[in-house]
């Protein structure tokens, strides 16, 4: 199956997508980074995305993400030490179309400004922020990329109402339009996606086309999977008009890019 977007001769609008490129590691075999990095970065590429948010990233994977985006620059730190241990959330802007105003990264814990683990949560989490210039709207936005705990329930919730919090403070109450995207490791009824909706809206539900894609983001490399369970968003708060939405189904020979589909929005 093959899921892909075609595009828009729109100069003014912004192609986002959120993905989580899965980690590299040696255990996922024939599935393993090596053998996919090139293809992420096709998939990125051909869907002419101005702005990125990636999950999962390891500093060598960063690295080649670099050469495979050689029209875009990336923000993001490493989630163990704040520079290159453990995973990275990174965004990656096009420079062409945008100018880099301010960013940075803060911890999902009760201690944002330095890494910690917060609530319940298994390992250290975070969530990098970049306030950007689109230099042909001249309009300024704040994109915020996320990945949060897979074990802990009482982080994800209390995720939600730090990011929210932040969003809030960023956007000076919604004068700034802000994108936030991530791997919520949360059901669209759950409880911390529900604390998100307090000040975000899901871009699924504001898009002015039918979103394209199967129902859910995570397949685990399988390519038989029933699709049905979506922990992949991107949310906006303030004013955006949403035109596109989809899940990217991309396959070859029965196999995926990555273990999560990447969720791909055009906003204006």
């Amino acid at each position: 199956m093959c899921f892909v977007i075609g595009l828009y001769a729109q100069n003014k609008t912004i192609n986002v997508m959120s993905f989580n490129i899965r980690m590299n590691t040696p255990n996922d075999g024939e599935n393993a980074w090596p053998n996919r990095k090139q293809w992420v970065g096709d998939v990125i590429k051909f869907n002419s995305v101005d702005i990125l948010g990636c999950q999962e990233v390891l500093v060598d994977q960063l690295h080649d993400l670099e050469k495979e985006l050689p029209h875009m620059s990336y923000v993001g730190v490493g989630r163990d030490d704040g520079k290159e241990g453990g995973e990275f959330s990174p965004i990656f802007y096009n420079t062409k179309e945008f100018k880099l105003i301010d960013s940075g990264t803060f911890w999902l814990s009760k201690n944002p400004e330095e890494p910690s683990k917060g609530w319940d949560a298994a390992l250290p989490r975070i969530c990098t922020w970049i306030k950007v210039k689109h230099k042909h709207s001249k309009r300024t936005m704040i994109v915020m990329n996320t990945h949060y705990d897979h074990m802990g329930d009482e982080a994800r919730i209390e995720s939600s109402k730090l990011i929210a919090k932040k969003a809030q403070e960023f956007s000076n109450n919604g004068k700034i339009s802000v994108v936030l995207m991530g791997d919520l490791n949360s059901s669209p009824n759950s409880t911390a996606v529900m604390e998100l909706q307090n000040v975000f809206q899901d871009t699924k539900t504001l898009s002015l086309t039918n979103p394209l894609g199967p129902a859910g983001t995570f397949q685990a490399f399988d390519y038989n999977a029933e699709l049905k369970e979506q922990i992949d968003f991107i949310m906006t708060y303030g004013y955006f008009k949403v035109l596109r939405y989809a899940h990217i189904a991309e396959a070859r020979d029965k196999k995926f890019p990555s273990d999560h589909l990447p969720v791909f929005v055009e906003i204006q």
